[in-house]
């Protein structure tokens, strides 16, 4: 008897490792898609299973990522934008129409592993001034409905990542908890249909933006690991705002009867650029803390239980919309062609790695002339112009070109233009201004970049697995089956 459990042991060591390691708990992020220069979803899925990920967040249904996660191992969750909130709302034919286009597609043809719909993106935020307060419910139920009518009822859940302005204390302590008086009604009844369907209250957590929003705020407490002055709670400590704000919500959950309700961080992060907080330093120090609570299945004084975390975000995206702050467009843990921005540890022993197979434009830049004066009357309304269709977010007071000299600068600008365009020949071209160069004009730690050459990449190549990794599977598989069988009959 001992000698059968000793063969069965070692056949699941054998040909189980492999699985049961892929298994474990693993790291989640956001994957954002608003870039004039995206690198190719194939790229994006290697990069993230390099470096250990396995859920993602994407803010929208998008065809190639969708396509490209399929038969990945990395669970999905899809986000349905704000401006379709009303559609849905308004129908369920139209909720039916979305799941079997965006859901079950792709789960049937492509086994994409879709376990969430995120519905709308963060739709009571006070700026929006009410704006998606009557269609997000409404939406939600009836994509709640689609999902159930297609058969994914059990198998694909429905969420709403909520920012966190949706609970407040009075008390200014977690334990003084609660929805916004102005929205609490609504909270419940979200609440109350997400509990009844299976579904999570995901909540996005922002320490950057409360250090960025308050100038008395104190910068220590926005860190983990910090020397920041606790904030006493009753018996509790909170040394820093993230988990001092995760658990008001718990105490808006546990107060309102929903004590038990599983949570997800949707969002949380910190960016690289545009703001004297937003620098290379501070967003390593801050994810690097991040990722260590993760890996280590670290709760909050409140829920000791780890909730599921998506960084935000995996790649910088040079077309976001700035309305918030230009950071917004540097939230990337990696540049936006996947390259490595600072050293971190993912875990295990395993260092932060880039994206592999990237193909680029031609090694040129557009800079300003040698010859061209700084007093010209056409280079203002020049640079003015370059950065009205480019990213030119990097050259911000505080930001990682901002202390370039006047000839830098325009040259920044130009080159974004140039690259933007796609090194088009008449993209060089501002009043006699600009000239290309083969000489590398970076000066760091501000990159003057070359762009992703899209035109050599395929748009959505398969990320199937190969015939011989798909057989290599199915022979582990069979052979722990047959593990198993020998365990039960003896």
């Amino acid at each position: 008897m001992g000698q059968f459990r000793l063969l069965c042991f070692f056949f699941i060591c054998l040909f189980g490792y492999e699985g049961l390691a892929k298994g474990v708990l693993g790291l989640a992020c956001n994957w954002g898609l608003q870039s004039t220069h995206p690198l190719p979803p194939n790229i994006v899925v290697k990069l993230l299973k390099d470096n250990g990920f396995n859920k993602v967040k994407l803010f929208e249904a998008d065809p190639g990522a969708l396509k490209a996660l399929g038969r990945s191992g990395i669970q999905v969750m899809v986000g349905i934008p704000n401006d379709m909130l009303a559609s849905l709302a308004s129908s369920v034919r139209n909720a039916e129409a979305w799941v079997q286009q965006n859901v079950s597609n792709y789960i049937s043809k492509y086994e994409t592993d879709i376990r969430y719909v995120a519905v709308a993106n963060e739709p009571f935020l006070h700026a929006y001034k009410d704006r998606f307060v009557q269609t997000t419910f409404p939406a939600l139920q009836n994509i709640q409905a689609a999902l159930i009518k297609a058969g994914l009822g059990k198998q694909v859940k429905v969420t709403i990542p909520l920012n966190a302005d949706v609970y407040q204390t009075d008390s200014g302590l977690p334990s003084g908890g609660n929805f916004r008086p102005d929205i609490h009604g609504l909270m419940i009844k979200i609440i109350k249909f997400l509990q009844d369907n299976g579904g999570p209250v995901t909540i996005n957590i922002y320490p950057f933006l409360s250090l960025q929003a308050d100038p008395n705020f104190p910068k220590e407490y926005a860190f983990f690991n910090n020397t920041a002055s606790p904030l006493v709670d009753g018996s509790i400590s909170y040394n820093n705002v993230y988990d001092a704000n995760f658990d008001t919500l718990i105490a808006a959950l546990e107060k309102n009867g929903f004590g038990k309700m599983p949570v997800i961080i949707g969002e949380v992060g910190w960016p690289t650029d545009w703001d004297p907080n937003a620098n290379i330093d501070n967003a390593r120090r801050f994810n690097q803390a991040l990722l260590n609570r993760i890996i280590q299945g670290q709760g909050s004084p409140r829920r000791r239980t780890p909730p599921d975390v998506y960084i935000f975000s995996l790649i910088d995206e040079d077309s976001k919309s700035v309305e918030p702050g230009n950071f917004e467009r540097h939230w990337g843990i990696f540049n936006y062609d996947g390259s490595i921005k600072y050293p971190l540890n993912m875990g295990n022993g395993r260092s932060i790695v880039p994206a592999k197979g990237v193909k680029y434009l031609a090694r040129q830049w557009c800079v300003l002339s040698p010859s061209a004066s700084i007093s010209d009357p056409n280079l203002a309304q020049s640079i003015s112009y370059a950065c009205q269709y480019a990213d030119c977010t990097s050259l911000g007071y505080g930001s990682s070109c901002g202390n370039l000299d006047a000839q830098k600068n325009a040259s920044y600008a130009f080159n974004m233009y140039y690259q933007t365009m796609n090194q088009r020949k008449d993209s060089c071209s501002f009043s006699n201004l600009s000239v290309i160069t083969t000489m590398d004009p970076s000066q760091p730690p501000c990159r003057f970049e070359i762009m992703i050459d899209i035109g050599k990449h395929e748009l959505a190549p398969s990320s199937n697995k190969s015939s011989a990794a798909r057989i290599k599977s199915v022979l582990t598989a069979l052979m722990l089956v047959l593990a198993l069988v020998i365990c039960g009959v003896h």
